[in-house]
């Protein structure tokens, strides 16, 4: 958020001056994180647990191996349901967007019934 002070009112300038000294009292009441850090670990090892247990793995850390991997997501080919009459190579198997030669023909008063594979 940029502020452009240039272009506010001594009234403006005067709230803008209280928000900031009271965010910067509160920032200076709380403890640095490097302490509740430790604090947390500390904590939470005490329980048995740590702290990706807990909170997942930080950004940008590397993330900790499973024990089993994870089984990969195989796509299963599907069977075409539909084709089009005018080139017989082109396909669709009713997933997903419309071809546009499907389309094209539905638009002009065809059912998709008409293009089924028998």
């Amino acid at each position: 958020m940029t502020i452009q002070i240039e272009r506010l009112s001594a009234r403006e300038l005067d709230a803008l001056i209280s928000k900031a000294k009271k965010r910067k009292t509160v920032l200076g009441k709380r403890k640095p994180a490097a302490t509740v850090r430790r604090k947390l670990v500390a904590l939470a090892k005490s329980e048995g647990y740590g702290i990706e247990e807990l909170f997942g793995a930080a950004k940008g850390a590397p993330k900790a191996r499973k024990a089993a991997a994870p089984r990969k997501a195989t796509k299963k080919k599907v069977a075409p349901k539909y084709r089009n009459p005018a080139n017989p190579k082109e396909t669709w198997t009713g997933r997903g967007k419309q071809p546009r030669w499907m389309a094209a023909l539905t638009t002009k008063g065809r059912k998709p019934d008409d293009f089924l594979i028998k």
